[in-house]
């Protein structure tokens, strides 16, 4: 029976080098949120026929995202590598807007706030479509997936 989902990520903590506290929150929001809804289906076909829960690592190596696919009882099913080029622009944007509105949320005024949140949210909203699109293919997700897993992206390429 398919399970097209994933049940538990992690990310290759060798890579993060030095994250605030409010990036790690992101991080934790973001697993939690993703861990209690999310679509995750590899189109590849699996000789079993295995169709799911999966564990899913994230790395990044030499400027390639790796996700590590593995089954509900973490024996490996593939690695999918894909070049990060294009996501450069959206993770320099997105950590500029989050710390102006980290800033924001600290000092400005509820109006403020709710601009840099949309600029921030717009962003956002726009690298879980790359990576959509980036998938495409490979693995079928949502797009509430795609913006979770686009903030581990994130996390992953926080270098002090």
């Amino acid at each position: 029976m398919a399970d097209p989902r994933i049940i538990d990520v992690t990310l290759d903590e060798r890579t993060i080098l030095w994250r605030s506290a409010d990036v790690e929150q992101e991080r934790r929001i973001a697993i939690f949120d993703l861990l209690e809804g999310n679509h995750f289906r590899p189109l590849r076909a699996y000789p079993d026929g295995y169709a799911g829960p999966y564990h899913l690592a994230l790395s990044v190596e030499e400027g390639r995202l790796a996700l590590a696919i593995a089954r509900e009882d973490k024996s490996p099913l593939e690695t999918l590598v894909l070049a990060l080029g294009r996501f450069r622009r959206p993770i320099k944007d997105y950590f500029a807007i989050c710390d102006s509105y980290y800033q924001a949320i600290r000092s400005a005024t509820a109006q403020q706030i709710e601009t840099v949140d949309m600029a921030r949210r717009g962003i956002h909203n726009e690298a879980a479509e790359l990576l959509r699109e980036r998938l495409e293919g490979k693995i079928e997700i949502d797009f509430d997936t795609a913006r979770r897993l686009f903030t581990l992206i994130c996390v992953l390429h926080i270098k002090g």
